[in-house]
C-alpha cells in the first residue's frame, strides 16, 4: 500500500503564496504519474468531483486553465516528493488539496479525471483570505 503525505497548507492572504509537499512511501518513486487535485469545502458533502489541479506525467506538466500561469508542479525523484507552488493565489483558491498517484497514468497526456485514481493522500488545507 502505498502512502502519499501533504504537507504545506495554511491560511495566506490573496496575491500570496504556498508551497505543498507531497511525499511517497513507494519505493520506486516516479515523479511520472503524480498530480494534485482539489476540493472546495462543502463540496464533497455536495458530491462534486475533486477537482484537477496539475499533473507530472512523461510527456510534461498539465495544468487546469485555472491555475495555469499561478501554480508550478514539481517532483524530486530523490526525495520521493512532488510539489505544488502556488503564486498569486485568490479566495477561489480555498481548498483541500489532495495529491494523487495513479501509474496508469505515467503516459498520459491532458487532465485527468478523479475517477479510478490509485492512491489518494488524505489533503491539506489551504485558505485564501481576501
Amino acid at each position: 500500500q502505498v502512502q502519499l503525505v501533504e504537507s504545506g497548507g495554511g491560511l495566506v492572504q490573496a496575491g500570496g503564496s504556498l508551497r505543498l509537499s507531497c511525499t511517497t512511501s513507494e519505493r520506486t518513486f516516479s515523479t511520472d504519474g503524480m498530480a494534485w487535485f482539489r476540493q472546495a469545502p462543502g463540496n464533497e458533502r455536495e458530491g462534486k468531483e475533486r477537482e484537477f489541479v496539475a499533473a507530472i506525467t512523461w510527456y510534461g506538466t498539465y495544468y487546469a486553465d485555472s491555475v495555469k500561469g499561478r501554480f508550478t508542479i514539481s517532483g524530486d525523484n530523490t526525495e520521493n516528493t512532488v510539489y505544488l507552488q502556488m503564486n498569486s493565489l485568490r479566495p477561489e483558491d480555498t481548498a483541500i488539496y489532495y495529491c494523487a498517484s495513479d501509474t496508469k497514468r505515467r503516459r498520459f497526456r491532458g487532465s485527468w479525471s478523479s475517477a479510478g485514481i490509485d492512491y489518494w493522500g488524505k489533503g491539506t488545507l489551504v485558505t485564501v483570505s481576501s
